[in-house]
C-alpha cells in the first residue's frame, strides 16, 4: 500500500492519516459500539446509586436493596467487558494503521536517491521510523478515544445533572468557558515546543548513531572525553526544549485544576444548600457527586492530551515531509516520469524505452555535464564524452576530487546527468527502468558495507535464487575476488559471521568479498571503485588475473590509483577537474608523457628517459 501524502497536502493531519486508517474501519465501527455500551452504563451507575440512598437509606424499603445491587453489579460487568473490548479494538486499529505507515516509510526510503541520504542525517530518519510512528499510534490508540470520552462524559454528565436540578448543572456549566480558553491558549504555546523537543532528540540520535560506528576512531585518538562532551551538549539541549514543555505545562495546568476544585466546591456548598432547602434529594446529590469526576476527570487529563495531540501533529510533519520528498532520479516503469535535464530545477517528460532482453553492457558518455541538486552552478564532471564497447575494459584514473566515483555513479543512474546523456546498449540511461538497469550493473564501491551474516549469506546476497545458496557458486565467486584462501583458514569457513558491517575483517579482506558479492550477481557491467586499494600487490595482481578470465560479455569498469589496476584496460581515461585530460590505452599514454606517464613514473620509479623512446612499457 502506498498514500500519495501530495494529494492532502495541504489538509489536515487526520486526513492525510485517513487512506491508513480505512482498512480497519469496521474495528472502529465495532470499537464505538462497544464505547457506546460502556459510556451508558457510566452514565447509569450514579442513578443507581441514587436510588440505594433515596429508596432504601431514606425511604427504608431494604426489600428493593438486593435487587439494586444485582442491577449495580450487572451494569459496571457489561462496563468493564465493554470497556476492555473497546480498548482491544482500538489498539489493534493503532498498531494495524502503524504498520501499514512504516512500510510505506521504508519503501520509500528505497525510492529515494543519493541526493536525499547526503543531506539527511541517520537519526532524523530513525526518529521518523520509530518515535514519530509511534506518537501516531498513540493517539490512534489511546488518545483519540480519550477525547472522545471526555467530551461524550462531559457532555453526558451534564446532560443528566440538569436532568437531576438544572441550577446546579447551571452553576457548572458557568466554569467551562474558561476550560476552553485555557485549553487553546496551551495547545497554542506547545505546538512549536513539541517540533523542537523533536529535533532536538533527532540531533542527539545522529550523534549516538554515529558515535557508535565510529567507536574504534574515537578509542584510537583517545578522544572519549571529546565526544562525552559534545553528547552532554546535545543531552542538554534535549533537557532544555522538554523543560521548556514542562514550564508551558506548569503554566497551564494548575488552572485547569484549579476549574477541577471549583467544580467541587460549587456542587458541595450549592448542592449542599439546595438539600437543606428541600429543591434536591440526598440521593440526588449523590448522583451529582458522581457525576462530577465525569466533569472534572476531562478537565484534568484535557491538558495532556493537548500535549498528545501536538506531539502528534509534529510527528505527522516530519513523516509527511519524508514520504513528500522528491528523488531526482525518477523510476519511467513506476513514474511515467520525469528525469533531470539541462539543470536540477528543469524537468522533461521520460517514457520507458524498448529494451533488450539481455544487457550486452555497451557504455556511452555523449558531452555529460554534471552537478548537484544544491549547488547547480559548480559542475563536478564536465564534457565527458567516451565510448566503452560491450565486453570491454575501462580504467579511470585521477587525483582525489577529480569525479571519478561521480562519473561511474552515473552509470546506473544514482545520480542523472545536468548536460548531455549517458547510455546504455544505444538507450538513454534515464528510459531504462531502474530494476532491470540496477539488475545488470554491480558496484564495489570503496566505501565496503557488509552485513551482520554468515560470508556466506554475504556473497550470496545479490546472486540470483538458484545460486544464493550453492556453496559450490559462492566459493567460485569468492576464489576469484581472492578470499577463498582467508575464508577457508576462518573458524567456521564460508559460515563464519561477520560482525556489524564487517567488524574484525581487514580492510583488503572486506573488499575481497564486498568483490565476491558483486560477481555473485553475474553482472553485464561491473563497476569496481578503487576496490583492491587495501590488498597487497600480489593479491590484486591474482585478483586481475581472474577477471580477465571471466566470460568476455562483461564490461568491467574499474577506479584507481594503481596504474597496475588499469594497465590492461582498453581504454584509459584520467580525470583532471571533472574533464577527460588525457585518454588512450596504457602504451598510448605512456607514449604522450602527460599525467598518465607522472603517475606512472612515481609509481613504478622509472626514470623519463628509458620510458621516451618506449623500450619498457
Amino acid at each position: 500500500m502506498y498514500v500519495d501524502p501530495k494529494r492532502n497536502a495541504n489538509a489536515s493531519n487526520l486526513r492525510w492519516l485517513m487512506p491508513y486508517c480505512k482498512p480497519d474501519v469496521p474495528k472502529v465501527v465495532g470499537a464505538q459500539i462497544l464505547y457506546a455500551v460502556s459510556a451508558a452504563m457510566a452514565l447509569i451507575t450514579p442513578l443507581i446509586a441514587a436510588r440505594i440512598v433515596d429508596r432504601v437509606i431514606e425511604q427504608g424499603l431494604v426489600n428493593e436493596l438486593v435487587g439494586l445491587c444485582i442491577a449495580l453489579v450487572v451494569v459496571t460487568l457489561v462496563r468493564d467487558i465493554a470497556y476492555y473490548g473497546n480498548q482491544m479494538w482500538m489498539e489493534r486499529f493503532g498498531q494495524n494503521t502503524v504498520y501499514r505507515l512504516v512500510s510505506d516509510e521504508y519503501e520509500k526510503l528505497h525510492t529515494l536517491d543519493f541526493d536525499y541520504f547526503n543531506h539527511t542525517r541517520t537519526g532524523d530518519i530513525m526518529s521518523r521510523m520509530t518515535s514519530d510512528t509511534d506518537a501516531i499510534r498513540h493517539l490512534l490508540s489511546w488518545v483519540s478515544y480519550q477525547m472522545v470520552n471526555c467530551v461524550v462524559m462531559f457532555i453526558g454528565a451534564l446532560a443528566m445533572m440538569t436532568s437531576i436540578d438544572w441550577r446546579l448543572a447551571l452553576a457548572l456549566a458557568c466554569v467551562t468557558p474558561f476550560l476552553f480558553i485555557f485549553t487553546h491558549q496551551f495547545s497554542q504555546k506547545a505546538k512549536p515546543l513539541f517540533l523542537a523537543i523533536r529535533n532536538s532528540l533527532a540531533s542527539m540520535n545522529s550523534m549516538v548513531e554515529e558515535n557508535i560506528e565510529g567507536n574504534r576512531v574515537v578509542k584510537a585518538f583517545v578522544r572519549e572525553d571529546y565526544e562525552t562532551q559534545k553528547f552532554d551538549e546535545r543531552n542538554d539541549d534535549y533537557m532544555d526544549r522538554n523543560m521548556d514543555m514542562a514550564m508551558n505545562t506548569r503554566r497551564y495546568l494548575p488552572r485547569l485544576d484549579w476549574l477541577g476544585f471549583a467544580l467541587q466546591l460549587i456542587t458541595l456548598s450549592l448542592g449542599g444548600f439546595l438539600v437543606a432547602r428541600g429543591y434536591m434529594s440526598l440521593g440526588g446529590l449523590v448522583a451529582f457527586s458522581s457525576y462530577l469526576w465525569m466533569i472534572d476527570s476531562p478537565i484534568r487529563q484535557f491538558g495532556w492530551l493537548v500535549n498528545d495531540w501536538q506531539r502528534f501533529n509534529a510527528s505527522c510533519v516530519n513523516i509527511r515531509r519524508l514520504l513528500t520528498a522528491k528523488p531526482h532520479v525518477n523510476d519511467p516503469a513506476k513514474t511515467g516520469a520525469t528525469a533531470a535535464a539541462d539543470d536540477a530545477s528543469a524537468v522533461q517528460k521520460v517514457t520507458p524505452a524498448p529494451v533488450p532482453e539481455t544487457m550486452r553492457g555497451d557504455i556511452r558518455f555523449t558531452h555529460v555535464d554534471f552537478a548537484f541538486p544544491d549547488d547547480p552552478e559548480t559542475l563536478i564532471l564536465q564534457d565527458i564524452d567516451f565510448h566503452a564497447p560491450a565486453g570491454s575494459r575501462l580504467g579511470i584514473l585521477g587525483e582525489t576530487g577529480a569525479g571519478k566515483s561521480t562519473l561511474i555513479n552515473l552509470i546506473a543512474r544514482f545520480y542523472d546527468p545536468t548536460a548531455g546523456s549517458v547510455s546504455i546498449d544505444g538507450v538513454d540511461a534515464r528510459r531504462w527502468p531502474l530494476r532491470e538497469l540496477r539488475s545488470q550493473i554491480a558496484s564495489v564501491s570503496q566505501d565496503v558495507f557488509l552485513f551482520s551474516d554468515t560470508i556466506a549469506g554475504n556473497i550470496g546476497f545479490a546472486a540470483a535464487d538458484e545460486h544464493a545458496d550453492d556453496p559450490n557458486y559462492v566459493r567460485r565467486m569468492a576464489q576469484i575476488a581472492g578470499a577463498d584462501d582467508f575464508i577457508s583458514h576462518m573458524p567456521e569457513g564460508y559460515q563464519t559471521v561477520v560482525g556489524e558491517r564487517g567488524v574484525g575483517l581487514s580492510g583488503g579482506q572486506k573488499q575481497r568479498l564486498s568483490l565476491a558479492r558483486a560477481l555473485a550477481d553475474d553482472p553485464a557491467i561491473l563497476v569496481m571503485d578503487d576496490t583492491t586499494s587495501a590488498v597487497d600487490m600480489e593479491t590484486e595482481a591474482q585478483i586481475q588475473q581472474h577477471l580477465r578470465e571471466l566470460d568476455d560479455h562483461k564490461t568491467i569498469v574499474t577506479i584507481a590509483h594503481r596504474i597496475s589496476s588499469v594497465k590492461d584496460c582498453d581504454l584509459i581515461l584520467v580525470l583532471e577537474h571533472g574533464r577527460i585530460a588525457e585518454r588512450g590505452t596504457h602504451d598510448d599514454l605512456i607514449a604522450k608523457h602527460g599525467r598518465y606517464w607522472e603517475i606512472y613514473d612515481k609509481q613504478l620509479g622509472m626514470q623519463a628517459g628509458t620510458l621516451a623512446d618506449g623500450s619498457e612499457n
